[in-house]
């Protein structure tokens, strides 16, 4: 791959490159002014990540601001929800509500089959537009939830502190949550696989949840499902690599690289080193930076960050958060992460 290509795909791709590329989770979103006066105007989250003009403007606005290394779509991990039958709303301060909450057979039965190309072509148009004008200055990144957390969501029917509902289907009716989980595997592979051909460089999948799973559970209801959706992509784009990212993870690191994905993004949960050891040398790391240190001084997350850089040593590194950006961060915060990220070099 020559030299015109972004650092980040190069970087993802196992190429020797002059430093690590940086981008953050949740770089578009709450933390920025820009943003939030956009979100007063519209105030539907869903219309903000479904118009394919908003989402395209809010994808750009980082990359104007800070210019990272990866531009990622502004989305949701459940926008191909309403595809399978599946209606939610995203309310601000309590997070997204499903209206109809999956509890039985007849339910998942019922659910439609996602055809990515009809009820989630807006997600095409805007990646296709960003691919022009980002014009390889930066990877375009796509992602999906993972068919663990987006069940997670749709049996409990909102966000959740201890999971009683779906994992009483998990450990009473576990041909239920098979089924469903199956169904979504096939979805988001073939969700993933469109983002790849409408311009995603990279994607990431989110299995947010999976680390409320024991490692036991997890190798029972998320890891053969993540492994399904890696396949389904990695039979149609071999070359395009895959992040996968759970919150909570230090328990279940070795479990992750057992997908067939590319990358793991750590949370900041494991010490850098100490991940690095416990992972194959194949497998590159992005991440694991406490995104409360963006709350600190500037020498504070500098040093953070070079001793983050510093334990990842060997290994190849994507400069990154272990979480989304949190509301409230200054935006000169941001900016000296960015700034210093750039600084570093191999």
């Amino acid at each position: 791959m020559g030299k015109d290509s972004p650092l980040l795909l190069r970087a993802a791709l196992g190429e020797k490159v002059e430093r690590p590329p940086v981008w953050m989770m949740r770089q578009a979103g709450r933390y920025m002014k820009i943003y939030r006066d956009l979100r007063d105007k519209y105030p539907s989250f869903r219309e903000r990540s479904e118009n394919p003009n908003l989402s395209y403007e809010i994808s750009m606005q980082p990359f104007h601001a800070f210019k990272p290394d990866g531009v990622i779509l502004f989305s949701d991990i459940l926008t191909p929800l309403p595809g399978m039958g599946i209606n939610f709303e995203i309310v601000e301060s309590k997070g997204p509500i499903i209206d109809n909450p999956i509890r039985n057979l007849n339910q998942v039965e019922n659910l439609s089959e996602l055809i990515p190309e009809q009820s989630l072509s807006f997600v095409g148009d805007v990646l296709t537009s960003l691919k022009k004008d980002i014009n390889n200055q930066a990877a375009l990144l796509g992602f999906v939830g993972a068919p663990w957390t987006l069940a997670a969501y749709v049996v409990e029917g909102k966000s959740s502190k201890n999971y009683s509902i779906i994992k009483s289907m998990a450990f009473r009716e576990p041909e239920i949550l098979h089924k469903l989980l199956n169904h979504f595997a096939k979805s988001i592979g073939d969700y993933l696989n469109y983002q790849i051909k409408s311009g995603a460089q990279i994607v990431q999948i989110f299995d947010s949840w999976a680390g409320q799973l024991s490692p036991q559970d997890y190798d029972i209801f998320a890891g053969p499902y993540q492994k399904k959706v890696i396949d389904i992509v990695k039979k149609e784009h071999p070359d395009t690599p895959i992040v996968l990212y759970i919150s909570g993870s230090a328990g279940i690191l070795e479990r992750m690289a057992k997908t067939g994905v590319d990358i793991i993004s750590l949370d900041w949960t494991v010490d850098m080193h100490e991940a690095c050891e416990r992972l194959p040398k194949n497998i590159g790391i992005q991440g694991n930076v406490d995104p409360g240190i963006l709350f600190g001084s500037k020498e504070s997350i500098t040093k953070r960050i070079d001793d983050t850089f510093t334990k990842a040593s060997g290994k190849k590194y994507i400069l990154n958060l272990g979480h989304g950006i949190l509301p409230g961060t200054p935006e000169e915060n941001a900016k000296a992460f960015f700034e210093h990220g750039k600084e570093l070099s191999y």
